[in-house]
């Protein structure tokens, strides 16, 4: 044995730097869900012994031997849900948790249906991660046409427009000479080049 394989004890933990937020996120959300497909696999099966129970007033629970994890997704699915999870902005991954949980406890589903509810949970989230981002944007476009707009009212236009001269027919005079207006009914200002 080497003398630096015996001294690999003192060695930083180099396995946490290696992983991104993104693998990290995915990973804690992909847990959870396994964690809740679980749960929900022991409280259907509690549900099941209390039905027997009403059904035959007697409780057998102690012969039943139960698998450690009967269902599990299937790959594709996994797959998907785990492509979806990489979707998440890591800020997101507590409140997404936190949001999984409240619909499992409100639905109580069983375990085939906690994906379903992992995967509208995960929709959900990403739906307002994107209005965020759509509104952040707006803000920065909003800023920055601001910007432009202070700007350009500084700038001094060599155009001026001249919209009561004299040779222009308009309406207005029409109506107060008390004349019947002419074809051309609107009339554009005029634009003049000041030098």
């Amino acid at each position: 044995m080497s003398l630096a394989s015996w001294f690999r004890w003192n060695e930083p933990p180099t396995r946490i730097s290696q992983r991104s937020p993104t693998e990290m996120v995915v990973e804690t959300l992909m847990m959870e869900l396994s964690w809740q497909i679980k749960h929900a696999e022991k409280q259907q099966r509690e549900r099941e012994n209390e039905y027997r129970k009403m059904k035959t007033g007697v409780d057998y629970g102690w012969l039943v031997s139960y698998p450690k994890q009967s269902y599990d997704i299937s790959p594709g699915e996994r797959l998907q849900l785990e492509d979806m999870c990489t979707k998440i902005h890591p800020s997101y991954c507590g409140p997404v948790i936190l949001r999984f949980r409240q619909v499992v406890a409100e639905y109580e589903p069983e375990a085939q249906e906690v994906s379903q509810l992992f995967r509208s949970v995960l929709q959900e989230a990403a739906e307002k991660i994107k209005e965020e981002e759509e509104a952040k944007k707006l803000a920065r476009q909003w800023n920055t046409k601001n910007r432009t707009s202070l700007s350009l009212t500084t700038f001094k236009s060599r155009s001026r427009i001249s919209p009561f001269i004299s040779d222009i027919k308009t309406i207005s005079e029409d109506v107060e000479r008390g004349t019947q207006p002419n074809r051309r009914i609107w009339s554009m200002p005029e634009f003049r080049n000041t030098k």
